[in-house]
């Protein structure tokens, strides 16, 4: 489906409509043919599904209408911005797909209670990644005097890219889990922690990180991003 603004004429469309696409990039707007892209059914994308599959039944089946209020007031205090820059709100079955699914992948446990807590945590400017073709792992430097760190169930979430040329500046997708950093109310975990790349990697390409952060309460940002060259 495609995002249509209109002004005098049409102002920004992003997505598909028939047989054409339409995007931009930091040339400007474009539109391509639309290629029907390759299913190739993968362990990872097998596994994705299979989570939103529970979820949607979890919503529908497990979590009590008192809960969806909650989601839903939280959905409609919240707003998001979509693919054209616009602000709008989800719903709070869209809130707890995404809130959980992200949890889902990396071990954290799923969050039926709604947030009380009416926004989404803030990104880490800080954030910085150091990765080496030796140990093949992704260190990540964060500021450990966030509150996230030291709460229980919440966590700093890290997908990791395939290699890219070092002249790549932006990294679209995809990425892959990594792992997740767990806060702690007792232990913090410190910064840099190293985790295990989803890819292989080798000196002198350029690795790209996704990160977002998951409160306690089911909140998460929205995603933010490191990258840095391989050492050997």
């Amino acid at each position: 489906m495609a995002l249509v603004k209109y002004g005098a004429g049409i102002v920004d469309m992003r997505g598909s409509i028939g047989g054409t696409t339409f995007a931009r990039n930091k040339s400007g707007a474009f539109a391509r043919a639309r290629t029907k892209p390759i299913d190739p059914s993968s362990a990872f994308q097998t596994a994705i599904r299979s989570v939103i599959s529970q979820l949607v039944g979890r919503w529908k089946d497990t979590v009590t209408a008192a809960q969806r209020t909650v989601w839903n007031s939280y959905g409609a205090a919240v707003p998001m911005v979509n693919r054209l820059g616009e602000t709008i709100n989800l719903t709070g079955f869209n809130h707890y797909i995404r809130s959980n699914s992200a949890r889902q992948q990396c071990g954290l446990a799923v969050v039926d209670d709604g947030p009380t807590v009416l926004s989404i945590p803030g990104q880490d400017p800080t954030m910085a990644l150091t990765v080496s073709e030796a140990s093949n792992e992704l260190s990540i430097a964060f500021d450990d005097t966030m509150d996230w760190p030291n709460e229980s169930g919440a966590g700093l979430i890290i997908l990791g890219s395939p290699e890219q040329r070092p002249t790549i500046n932006f990294f679209k997708a995809p990425f892959r889990l990594a792992d997740s950093i767990d806060g702690d109310d007792t232990t913090a975990p410190t910064s840099p922690t190293s985790l295990a790349s989803p890819f292989t990697l080798h000196a002198d390409n350029k690795v790209f990180v996704q990160a977002r952060i998951s409160r306690a309460d089911g909140r998460l940002s929205e995603p933010f991003r490191a990258s840095c060259i391989a050492s050997a």
